[in-house]
C-alpha cells in the first residue's frame, strides 16, 4: 500500500466513545524548552517542497509536446510519470522527499509522489487538488514500530473560464494505489498547508523512529503550526511527549487530537497506553474494552497481528490471523504473502507455493511482483514433503 505514514503505538477503533471536555490554546501544546536546539533543524518551506528544477520542468513540457487537448495532455503527463522508461519511479515507504528530490532520486512514497505530480501539473498550468482518502486502518512495521498508513491522491483538471464538459467539473484522478481508487473510499479535499503539514509529519515520524527526538519535535512543531487541527500531527506530538516522560502534556495533546477528530483511532489507543503509564488502569481498560470487538472485523488488524506472530515464530497464531484476514478481504496480496510465509515455516511447501503465486497475482507493482517471484523461485528448488 502506498501511503504516508502516521507513527503510532497501536490502533483501536472507538465506536461511540464520548469525547472528553478540554479547552487549550495552541501555544500550550508546544514544549520548546524540552527540545534544545530544535530551531537549528532545517525544515523545508512550502516553496522548497513544491519547487521544480529546470530538468523537471523540461520533463513536464516534453510530456505534452504535440498534444493539444487538455484531457489528453493530463493523461500524457501522468503516463510519463508512471512510465519506468521515462522516470523509472520506484516506491519507497521511507522516502519523504521534496519534488526535486523525488524527481532526481526516482523513488518516493505516495505523499512525495503526489507532491511531485502536483508540481509538474501546476507547471503546465493545470488546476490540481489534493484529496485525503479515508481508507480502512492499515498497518506496516518499520524498525520495530507499528505504523498506521493513510493515503492521498490528486485531482487534476485544466484551467478554464467555463466548465464546458463533465470532465472539467470532476477532473482527472491520479492515484498511486489503484486499489484505493477502485474501492471508492470517501474523499476530502485538502488545503496546501495541510499537505505541507503531512510532509513534515512524515519526516518527524522518520526522525522519531531513529530516536532523534529534537529533529522529530522540529518537524512535528512545524506541522502543527501549519495545520493546528490536523489530528494525526497532534497524535504524533503526544506520542513524542510520552516518550520523554511528559505524561500530562501528552494526555492534553491526545485529548485535543480526539476533540478535533473523535474517530482518531491512533489517539484513542495511544491514550490508553498513556493511562497505563500514569497508573490509570481503569481508564485504560475502559478504552480497550470498548474497541476489542470492533477491531476484530478489520482485515488489516489481522495482517498486522499475523506479521507480529511471525516475528515471534508463533506459526499457528500467525496462521489464524492470516486466515481470518483472508475471510474479510480476498484481494490483498499481503494476506496471501503472509499465508505463504507461514505455511513455509510449517513445512507445507505446496501450500506455501500456492499462496505466494496468489500474492504475486494480486500485487500491483513490479517491485512486489519481483519480491514474490524470488520467493517462488526459491520454493521451486525445494521438493514438497
Amino acid at each position: 500500500m502506498k501511503h504516508f505514514s502516521i507513527l503510532l503505538v497501536t490502533i483501536i477503533f472507538i465506536g461511540c466513545q464520548a469525547v472528553p471536555k478540554i479547552s487549550v490554546s495552541h501555544k500550550t501544546l508546544l514544549y520548546d524548552e524540552g527540545f534544545e536546539g530544535f530551531e537549528n533543524v532545517t525544515v523545508e518551506s512550502e516553496i522548497e517542497i513544491f519547487e521544480l528544477n529546470d530538468e523537471a520542468k523540461a520533463f513536464a513540457q516534453s510530456a505534452i509536446r504535440g498534444v493539444s487537448k487538455p484531457k489528453e495532455q493530463i493523461q500524457a503527463l501522468v503516463q510519463h510519470i508512471f512510465s519506468r522508461s521515462d522516470l523509472n519511479l520506484l516506491y519507497r515507504a521511507e522516502a519523504n522527499t521534496v519534488a526535486n528530490q523525488t524527481f532526481r532520486n526516482r523513488a518516493a512514497n505516495c505523499l512525495s509522489m503526489s507532491i511531485m505530480t502536483y508540481a509538474l501539473a501546476n507547471e503546465l498550468g493545470f488546476s490540481v487538488r489534493f484529496q485525503d482518502i479515508e481508507i480502512p486502518e492499515y498497518w506496516t512495521i518499520r524498525e520495530g514500530q507499528s505504523l498506521l498508513n493513510g493515503h492521498i491522491n490528486l485531482q487534476i483538471l485544466p484551467r478554464s473560464r467555463r466548465k464546458r464538459t463533465q470532465f472539467l467539473t470532476q477532473g482527472f484522478e491520479v492515484d498511486f494505489d489503484a486499489q484505493a481508487t477502485r474501492e471508492h473510499f470517501p474523499k476530502t479535499l485538502l488545503k496546501l498547508n495541510q499537505v505541507v503539514a503531512m510532509f513534515h509529519n512524515n519526516n518527524g515520524g522518520d526522525a522519531l523512529l531513529k530516536k532523534d527526538y529534537v529533529k522529530a519535535y522540529a518537524y512535528f512543531r512545524s506541522a502543527f503550526l501549519q495545520s493546528p487541527n490536523l489530528s494525526s500531527v497532534l497524535t504524533n506530538l503526544g506520542y513524542l511527549y510520552r516518550l520523554i516522560g511528559q505524561y500530562e502534556l501528552a494526555e492534553k495533546t491526545y485529548l485535543w487530537a480526539i476533540k478535533k477528530n473523535k474517530e482518531n483511532l491512533t489517539a484513542w489507543r495511544n491514550l490508553s497506553y498513556l493511562y497505563r503509564y500514569m497508573g490509570h488502569a481503569e481508564k485504560a481498560n475502559n478504552i480497550e474494552s470498548r474497541v476489542t470487538r470492533q477491531r476484530l472485523e478489520n482485515p488489516f488488524f489481522h495482517i498486522n497481528r499475523g506479521d507480529k506472530a511471525l516475528e515471534k515464530q508463533q506459526w499457528q497464531i500467525a496462521l489464524k490471523h492470516y486466515q481470518r484476514a483472508l475471510k474479510l478481504d480476498k484481494s490483498n496480496h499481503e494476506v496471501f504473502f503472509g499465508l505463504g510465509k507461514t505455511y513455509f515455516e510449517l513445512g507445507d511447501i505446496k501450500r506455501s507455493y500456492h499462496y505466494l503465486k496468489l500474492a504475486k497475482k494480486k500485487s500491483r507493482t513490479e517491485q512486489q511482483q519481483a519480491t514474490y517471484q524470488r520467493e517462488i523461485d526459491m520454493l521451486a528448488t525445494i521438493k514438497p514433503g
